[in-house]
């Protein structure tokens, strides 16, 4: 579908699913994008978040890759190679593996994770630009809606 204006009785039948697919595609790149202007990648942002103490992790234990892909099931892409992204941030020093094959974060990795996360609100304000609070807290009600009346989990 071109990108044209459309009436507010033309935008009523659009299709919700062609949309959202397309909002996610373009979000995604965005954001990949500009994580990869900073030198890392959004995989990379992920592993140390799911290793940190200070984040995601309960309790800052290491994890293999195939329990940090199903800790990141719900986000993580197909193309998304964690064990790849991992060992090179074991190259950086952000991450060690010990001899059970589990990874863990290292202080430079945390400082690391700490400096990425520092980057989010830019994304999102460029996201976000032209979009009052109001209006995008209405889209992410309807979103929700859609997503229950599909029979989906609305979190």
């Amino acid at each position: 579908m071109p990108d044209q204006q459309l009436s507010d009785a033309e935008l009523a039948g659009q299709p919700a699913a062609y949309w959202t697919g397309v909002a996610y595609e373009a979000l995604i790149a965005y954001t990949r994008d500009r994580q990869a202007e900073k030198g890392h990648t959004q995989p990379q942002f992920w592993l140390l978040r799911n290793l940190s103490a200070h984040d995601i992790s309960p309790d800052g234990e290491g994890m293999t890759v195939p329990e940090l892909q199903q800790a990141m099931a719900s986000y993580i892409r197909p193309e998304d190679d964690l064990a790849a992204e991992a060992e090179a941030l074991v190259e950086r020093g952000w991450l060690t593996r010990d001899s059970g094959g589990r990874l863990w974060i290292t202080e430079a990795g945390e400082q690391a994770r700490v400096d990425l996360k520092r980057n989010a609100p830019a994304i999102r304000a460029a996201l976000h630009e032209g979009i009052d609070d109001t209006d995008y807290v209405t889209t992410m009600k309807v979103l929700r809606q859609l997503i229950r009346n599909a029979g989906g989990t609305a979190a």
